[in-house]
């Protein structure tokens, strides 16, 4: 009999191919183990549900999976919850300013392709089994478990990195009014109302992003008007700049490095990092399929308005920081490297037009948009989900060689 390495792979495969695969139905098979239909197999109560048990190897965990997440948190969710800092300061600090104004809206309007691409890919794999953190779950199903070991590992590190970036964002956006406290008191609060949301039931959770997103929503819409209002007159000067600024001197793309067609090509790769940086949304989206309540329906309805919302907050977004402020302004470049609400392309426009209370609101508002960043990547660093990802690799991996599972155990506690 031949070694298995010795085997032919053309023979292996049409081997394989001739044995006859057990048939299942796997819609309601998913239906029945995942209570997708909104069954009573898993109630949406905020009370204590039943577990759903999973078998790894000849073991068995317990995940539970409440389901709280009604349509409006996951709309809200999904068009606010990746709204952060980014999109009304370093929008500007670190795009604007080195990309030019035709830079930046290209290098977003680049970006969110991608992104779309992503999500839209994305949605159709949730939408059909959306199970927690079902893009970790699915390079386990369809690739390989170290590969999803790898994936949940290095997701954990990244939104684990980013919770305190907004921490620190928060704080030093509160210093635009004062600074006259210690640092201490504000990055304690948070994290104290970052356990609390994220420790009880997910629908407080919820309930606190609904209400944070509909500030965030209000603030882009209105920043979109005002960016229209401003350009047509109506501001306190009666200056109608229209596109001035995207005439301004060095042209509509920043060179950068080296002067030419090679220097806006730097200046737009600048536009495109800080892109990269601030349009983000699938991974956020998908992560609350496996707490939504009935998700097939909800999911698909939240991922359909994917595509207004990138055009109309950060395209919309890039576009007005462009139309309100020269990326060359002297008053800008002493503030930009500024992470307080004094270093917002918005707030600067404002000051430069002597508009008054108005750059106070935005900076409030910027604060809870910060907040509520840190908050979703809490949720959705993995803490759960490093845990039962992990646990479930390494249990799989001590069952199969018929142990204790000690090291399985081990690794539940560390993550």
């Amino acid at each position: 009999m031949r070694s298995l390495s010795k085997v032919p792979y053309k023979e292996a495969m049409m081997k394989f191919t001739k044995e006859k695969q057990p048939e299942v139905d796997l819609n309601s098979k998913i239906t029945e183990n995942y209570g997708l239909d909104g069954s009573n197999s898993l109630s949406t109560s905020s009370e204590e549900q039943p577990s759903k048990e999973e078998n790894v190897g000849d073991k068995q965990k317990s995940i539970d999976v409440h389901r709280t997440l009604e349509s409006r948190h996951i709309q809200l969710i999904s068009i606010g919850g990746s709204i952060g800092s980014g999109l009304f300061i370093t929008i500007g600090t670190s795009g604007l300013v080195n990309s030019g104004p035709l830079g930046l809206l290209l290098g977003y309007t680049f970006w969110t392709c991608v992104i779309l691409s992503l999500t839209v890919s994305t949605a159709e794999m949730v939408c059909y089994l959306p199970v927690s953190s079902p893009f970790l779950t699915m390079a386990g199903r369809v690739v390989d478990p170290a590969f999803e070991c790898a994936a949940s590992v290095n997701f954990w590190f990244m939104q684990s990195i980013y919770i305190p970036f907004e921490i620190t964002a928060v704080n030093t956006m509160i210093h635009y009014w004062r600074d006259d406290y210690s640092p201490a008191i504000t990055v304690c609060i948070q994290i104290v109302i970052y356990i609390v949301l994220n420790v009880f039931a997910v629908k407080a959770y919820g309930e606190s992003e609904f209400w944070l997103s509909i500030g965030k929503l209000m603030l882009c819409i209105a920043l979109l008007f005002f960016t229209l209002i401003t350009m047509c007159g109506g501001n306190p000067k009666h200056d109608a700049f229209g596109f001035r600024y995207w005439h301004a001197k060095g042209g509509p793309i920043a060179e950068q490095i080296t002067t030419g067609g090679i220097g806006r090509l730097h200046g737009f790769m600048y536009g495109l990092i800080s892109a990269c940086f601030t349009v983000v949304g699938p991974e956020y989206m998908s992560m609350v399929a496996g707490e939504a309540r009935n998700p097939r329906k909800n999911m698909k309805t939240a991922f359909k308005t994917v595509l207004y919302r990138l055009a109309l907050f950060y395209i919309g977004g890039a576009l007005s920081v462009s139309i309100l402020i020269a990326y060359n302004d002297p008053t800008y470049l002493e503030k930009a490297d500024s992470s307080s609400g004094a270093g917002s392309p918005y707030v600067v426009a404002m000051t430069n037009m002597n508009v008054k209370v108005f750059p106070h609101i935005v900076n409030a508002i910027i604060v809870t948009s910060a907040f509520s960043a840190a908050s979703e990547a809490d949720l959705s660093s993995g803490l759960e989900d490093i845990e039962e990802h992990e646990y479930n690799y390494y249990a799989e991996m001590e069952a199969n060689e018929k142990s204790e599972g000690k090291f399985a155990n081990m690794m539940k506690w560390i993550f």
